[in-house]
């Protein structure tokens, strides 16, 4: 037999051949092969049967062989006029393992590492390793961390088989020690530092990461640096050189910058050039630098951003807007350029829905404010995005667009949709430290068969409470977006078994049924109306239920109190989330009246203001302020006969009675206090408070000869409370939609009437709060100090509150 033999470096992959007689092939056989297909290696053969095999022939097959990657080495042999091919594979990967890294997740790692072929099953190319390693060690330098160590472990196993270790040392992260700003003459350090992420250690460093360097940082501050410049009138400002050094111990960094502050300009022309599709008047509103103002890179940026956002709400939705400056440096002026292209303003041909296997596509067309036909308008997108995202139907909206192919004036909108699940089947445990343990069970669903109509059934049993909820809702019951409720509750309540008896003891037992319309106004607000019937049983206990309580009772002349009530609510949303908001705010104001005919004809009103604002570095700035206030009207309980009968009755036991018939019901009273109240005092505890059986307490709160020691709150018909409060960034949490720490500070009361109003009886704590989207449902956690109180509080504070689960 003739033998022909070719070595491939791998780095060149270039062929070594011997010289043989130049023959054609007979046939082809391949020797060798044990996981990988004769039928694979015939696919990347050069040659074939009938090709007359020269050197340079034997030179392409070794290579294309090499290229392959499956194949260690590679051997050609002739049989007569048959070719031999004799190989060796490479081993498979077995298995893939990653240890020691904690900066880079383990799954990404292996996402980077499959995507070169280094994965289990994959052929072992042990140059694809190489590259591997130096790829990482580039990747955690740019953490700084510049003592980490990469060391790949392969082990041989049977079968041809290999397994990898890679063995990752990260190291501590370079601290830098010194920020060096060489030329400026205009600002100290601290002000052209004061937004780097990037500084030297302090006593915060160990939260704010400031004093870890990496090169995403660095480049990032630079372009704080410049654009610090250059908003400020420094239009030839520039960065020289920037030289960052590592200490021997690879554990210090250095950074210096040398930079050319140049001279202030102030702009000498503003001119619009370009194709105006709207009056010059109109866009030069949305030019913020004028001639004679300084330069200032920021304000022509948001220039061209508001004239493209301008154009891309009328139909070009390709608009461009480019700034060219012009520097007079003699003068030290500015003509400024702004030249517009709008392109060709479009429409709307189709919006597609893709993603949406359980909603139906109406569900999700009437949500949508960029309508087919009309012209394209990027604010009606960015709000019709808003509005399926608040719908809680889904993971995840992303709106595209694309030109149709063959037109210039029409677009295709495609809006792309993750469904998650809108139904739940919930069995809960919670536990408050007033309501002791809470058993909850519910079942909704907020998309109906895909319809976005919702449904709910739900149970809560507690130590003083039971209720059972059952609610329907559509919210389009016409076309342009009238809702219809309808809601069905019965519950039971026994304050006498609150812990620590901190509610005024007497109980109800109350079945309600209501029904509601919801009316839109705009895309922010909308007004609710609706009606319902009520029936209240009420017994309070004599001895242990405030006397007060009892005598209003019997004024009214029943225990069961009818009611057939009437609801109005206007409110106003601009957040731009639920759970974890951080811009925008609501107001709301609404109202409920107990209509004639009621056994107690009253009318309540609460109203509420609060909003969000992010004031940077993650910190969100939130204010909040309550008021709600109730009377009585018209002539309510027992007529002036019966109740002079009453009063001579109380009279012949020794009892004083007060005409309290038109007063406003205990049972609607308003409360303060609690974990979501004025943090720092129990739920409810704030207010008007009685002693059982007796009336008012003493001045420190104490009930003498009463059945409890300390008397009960009782509530009143006015309430106020305002709220400080500040979220805080937190490094360890990126998503702030699963716990959020905030500084609060809070104030407010509850008053018999408007008229006891005092400034100076508003209770006020302050203190750190938790709020946590834990496993077993929402989790409140408060520390908080009451730091204007009464003397009579005492026995109400709480320095730590805490609920979970389903609440009450």
């Amino acid at each position: 037999m003739k033998r022909i033999a070719a070595l491939i470096l791998l780095a060149s992959l270039s062929a070594n051949a011997f010289a043989f007689d130049p023959f054609t092939i007979s046939d082809i056989r391949i020797d060798g092969l044990s996981r990988i297909s004769a039928g694979t290696v015939f696919n990347y053969l050069p040659v074939n049967r009938g090709d007359r095999m020269t050197d340079a022939t034997a030179q392409r097959a070794i290579r294309a062989l090499y290229q392959t990657k499956f194949f260690s080495d590679v051997e050609l042999e002739r049989d007569g006029s048959i070719l031999v091919i004799k190989v060796t594979e490479r081993p498979s990967i077995a298995k893939l393992t990653i240890r020691g890294n904690k900066d880079i997740k383990t799954e990404d790692l292996k996402k980077g590492l499959k995507s070169i072929g280094l994965d289990e099953g994959e052929t072992f190319d042990r140059l694809a390793l190489d590259n591997v390693q130096q790829e990482l060690i580039h990747q955690y330098y740019n953490r700084g961390k510049y003592s980490v160590s990469v060391i790949p472990h392969v082990v041989r196993l049977d079968r041809n088989r290999v397994a990898i270790d890679i063995e990752i040392r990260e190291g501590k992260v370079a601290k830098i020690q010194e920020i060096n700003i060489v030329g400026n003459h205009a600002y100290t350090d601290r002000q052209i530092r004061d937004t780097f992420e990037l500084g030297t250690p302090n006593w915060m460093s160990w939260y704010s990461k400031n004093d870890q360097y990496s090169r995403e940082k660095l480049s990032g501050d630079l372009e704080k640096l410049q654009s610090y410049y250059m908003d400020r009138g420094y239009a030839d400002f520039g960065v020289d050189s920037t030289q960052v050094t590592i200490a021997p111990n690879k554990q210090s960094m250095y950074i210096a910058a040398d930079i050319k502050e140049g001279e202030i300009y102030k702009v000498a022309d503003v001119k619009l050039l370009g194709t105006l599709v709207l009056p010059e008047k109109t866009l030069r509103q949305l030019v913020f630098i004028k001639p004679g103002e300084v330069f200032n890179r920021g304000a022509i940026e948001n220039s061209t951003k508001a004239i493209k956002a301008m154009l891309a709400n009328i139909g070009y939705a390709y608009a461009k807007v480019t700034p060219y400056p012009k520097l007079d440096k003699e003068k030290r002026t500015v003509d400024l350029t702004l030249y517009i292209e709008p392109g060709q303003r479009v429409y709307v041909r189709r919006v597609i829905f893709e993603g949406n296997t359980l909603t139906e596509d109406n569900v999700l067309r009437r949500e949508m404010r960029q309508l087919e036909g009309s012209w394209y308008s990027q604010a009606m997108l960015d709000r019709s995005k808003i509005r399926l995202q608040q719908l809680g139907y889904f993971k995840k909206v992303d709106i595209d667009k694309k030109k149709v192919p063959g037109s210039d004036d029409q677009v295709d909108v495609t809006v792309k949709v993750e469904e998650q699940s809108a139904g739940s089947l919930q069995f809960g445990i919670g536990y408050s430290q007033y309501s002791g343990m809470i058993l909850s069970a519910s079942v909704s669903q907020r998309n109906l068969f895909g319809t976005g109509d919702s449904v709910s059934v739900s149970g809560e049993r507690s130590s003083y409470y039971t209720r059972f909820n059952v609610n329907y809702y559509n919210p389009y019951l016409t076309d342009n977006g009238v809702g219809i409720g309808y809601n069905a509750t019965y519950s039971k309540t026994d304050f006498g078994n609150v812990n620590n008896s901190q509610f005024a003891n007497y109980s109800t037992s109350q079945k309600a049924f209501s029904t509601y319309l919801g009316f839109p106004i705009t895309d922010f607000q909308s007004v609710r109306a609706g009606l319902g019937l009520s029936s209240n049983k009420i017994n309070s206990i004599p001895g242990l239920t405030p006397q007060p309580l009892i005598d209003y009772q019997n004024e009214i002349g029943n225990m069961t109190v009818h009611s057939l009530t009437g609801t109005l609510g206007w409110n106003l949303d601009t957040r731009n989330g639920f759970w974890a908001p951080t811009r925008g705010g609501v107001l709301s104001l609404n109202s409920e009246v107990a209509l004639p005919g009621s056994t107690v004809k009253y009318w309540k009103i609460t109203g509420e203001a609060n909003h969000y604002w992010p004031i940077g570095h993650g910190f969100v700035l939130y204010l909040d302020g309550q008021v709600g206030y109730g009377e009585s009207y018209g002539q309510n309980g027992i007529s002036d006969a019966e109740f002079k009968k009453l009063k001579d009755a109380y009279a012949a036991n020794g009892q004083t009675l007060t005409d309290m018939r038109n007063d406003f019901p205990f049972w609607q009273n308003f409360y303060s206090g609690g974990v979501r109240d004025v943090r720092g005092f129990q739920d409810n505890t704030l207010g008007p408070r009685l002693c059982a059986g007796t009336g008012a307490p003493a001045s420190n709160g104490i009930c003498n000869g009463s059945y409890y020691s300390y008397a009960q709150p009782v509530g009143g018909a006015f309430k106020v409370l305002g709220t400080a409060e500040l979220y805080l960034p937190l490094p360890f949490l990126k998503d702030i939609n699963t716990a959020r720490v905030s500084w609060f500070v809070d104030t407010g009361n509850a008053y018999a009437s408007w008229q006891d109003f005092s400034a100076k009886t508003l209770r006020a704590s302050t203190g750190i709060s938790l709020h946590w989207q834990s496993p077993m449902g929402p989790m409140i956690i408060n520390f908080a100090v009451p730091f204007r109180t009464q003397k009579d509080d005492g026995h109400y504070e709480e320095r730590i509150q805490f609920t979970f689960g389903s609440m009450f």
